[in-house]
C-alpha cells in the first residue's frame, strides 16, 4: 500500500500544480475579453481570433481544473442524503461511485477524444469563422483534462481504501453546510472580536 500511496501523492501533486497554475487562465481570459470589447467600442474593430481565445482559456480553466476540484473534494454531491450516513458508508459511497461512474465515464471520454483529436491534428482543422483560431488545441485540452481527471480517480480510489484499511488518516472529513456555516460564523464572531 505504501508504492500505491506515494503514487497517489505525485497524481495529487500535480494536479495540485496544474489546478492553481490554470486558475491564471481566468484572469486572463477577462483581460483578452476586456481588451476585445474596449477595441470593439473605441475602434470599432473585431477579431474572431480574440473572441475564441477566451473560449479557449475559459475551456482550459474548468477542464484543466476539473482533477483539482476532484482532489479538494469539491465536486457537488447530495449532501442532505449523504451526510445522514457515518463517515464509513460515506467512504463506501465515494469509492463506488468512483469506481462505477467516474472511471467508467473518464475511460470511456478518452476512448472517444484520442480519435477526435487526432482527427483534428492530422487535418489542421480551424474554425469556421473568419479569422478564427485552429481546432485542435481547444479539442486537446477536452482530452487532457479527462486524462488528469482520471489518474486523480485512481488516485482517490487509492486513498479512500488507504483511509478504510486504516493506512491514512481521513484527508477531507465531511462537514455538513450547518456545520460549514456554523464554523465560518464563529471565525468571523472571533475576527470580528479582535
Amino acid at each position: 500500500m505504501a508504492g500505491l500511496l506515494a503514487l497517489s501523492r505525485a497524481i495529487d501533486r500535480i494536479n495540485e500544480a496544474i489546478g492553481k497554475m490554470v486558475a491564471w487562465a481566468i484572469l486572463v481570459a477577462i483581460l483578452v475579453s476586456a481588451g476585445n470589447a474596449i477595441v470593439r467600442k473605441a475602434f470599432n474593430m473585431s477579431s474572431n481570433s480574440w473572441l475564441e481565445l477566451q473560449w479557449y482559456l475559459f475551456g482550459a480553466a474548468f477542464m484543466l481544473a476539473a482533477a483539482y476540484t476532484l482532489k479538494q473534494n469539491e465536486h457537488i454531491r447530495i449532501d442532505v442524503v449523504y451526510g445522514m450516513f457515518s463517515r464509513r458508508v460515506q467512504h463506501w459511497i465515494d469509492l463506488l461511485g468512483h469506481l462505477l461512474f467516474l472511471m467508467p465515464f473518464v475511460l470511456l471520454m478518452i476512448f472517444y477524444f484520442v480519435p477526435y483529436v487526432s482527427l483534428s491534428f492530422r487535418s489542421g482543422e480551424v474554425s469556421s469563422s473568419a479569422g478564427g483560431l485552429i481546432l485542435w488545441p481547444a479539442k486537446a485540452l477536452l482530452l487532457i483534462g479527462f486524462v488528469q481527471l482520471g489518474f486523480q480517480g485512481i488516485s482517490e480510489i487509492i486513498k479512500k481504501i488507504a483511509i478504510m484499511r486504516g493506512d491514512m488518516e481521513d484527508p477531507n472529513p465531511f462537514i455538513s453546510a450547518h456545520e460549514a456555516a456554523e464554523l465560518e460564523g464563529k471565525a468571523l464572531a472571533d475576527e470580528v472580536r479582535s
